[in-house]
Formats: structure tokens, sequence, C-alpha cells
């Protein structure tokens, strides 16, 4: 059919249209944390809790899961915060270039035309979104490796 692509680079409609923009957004995002995954795992290979635990006889998928990755991730998880909430604020840029209607478009239009209201509710929404971001981070690490527990106050 006339005037259809394969990866369309403006507008929205079909899944089509989805490829273009997750590529723009996610294709550094994902090189800057696998860098920083593939670091860690190097570090953690050659750490003495690794070499103890072949030791006891732990070998193949047992060692990765319980002993590498858990320790490896992480530093990625540390950095997932700030990178969702770059992703997000890059959204605002990505969806204005590629014509999407979505709430960063809508923020850059407000900016535009100096609508207050627009421009200071989409700042508090991303603000809690980011909070909402770096609480599940926190958790996460707690659930990754149970040494690292939330506890009250006062250091101990």
């Amino acid at each position: 059919a006339a005037g259809k692509t394969l990866l369309p680079v403006a507008g929205w409609g079909s899944v089509n249209h989805i490829w273009v923009p997750a590529l723009v957004l996610g294709l550094g995002t994902m090189a800057y944390l696998s860098r920083i995954m593939r670091a860690s795992m190097l570090e953690v290979l050659s750490a003495d809790f690794n070499t103890a635990a072949k030791a006891k006889g732990v070998h193949g998928w047992s060692l990765f899961w319980r002993h590498q990755l858990r320790n490896a991730v992480l530093p990625v998880v540390t950095e997932l915060g700030p990178t969702i909430a770059g992703v997000t604020t890059g959204g605002f840029v990505v969806e204005l270039i590629f014509a999407i209607p979505g709430l960063g478009r809508y923020f850059v239009q407000a900016v535009q035309q100096l609508d207050y209201t627009v421009i200071m509710g989409t700042t508090v929404f991303y603000g809690a979104f980011l909070v909402l971001v770096v609480v599940v981070v926190d958790i996460s690490y707690g659930i990754i490796d149970p040494r690292i527990r939330l506890h009250g106050g006062g250091g101990r």
C-alpha cells in the first residue's frame, strides 16, 4: 500500500510507531546499564566469596544465581532510579520530535504557552514518580541481598 512504512518516524496508532522512539530512549540506557553490569560482574568473579563458594562445591547455575549475579546486580539497581528519571524526562523530547501525543508533549506545549498550572502539575507528578521509583529501588535492595535491611534511624 502506498504511504505505509515499516518503521514510521512520526505519529501514533500502531505497534510499528513504537519501535523508533523506544530505540531512541532505550538504546543508550541499555548500553550504559550493560557497561555497569559487566564491570560489576568482572569484579565479583575475582572476589574471595566467589572462590570460597567454588571451594565448598557450589558450581553451575547455583553459583551464578546465588553468589555472582546477586552481588553483581546491586550497582545496576542503584543506577536504575536516576536512569528511569532520565528516560522519563527524555520522553518529553522524544514525544515532541516523533509527534507522539503524551504527557511529555503536553508539558512542552505548556512551557511554550506559559501555562503554569499544567507545568506545576506535571512537575509534581514526575517528582512523585521519581520518589516512588527510588523507594522501589531501595526495597528491592533487601529482596536481592538479604544482608541489606531497612531499620529505624540511628547508626549503630
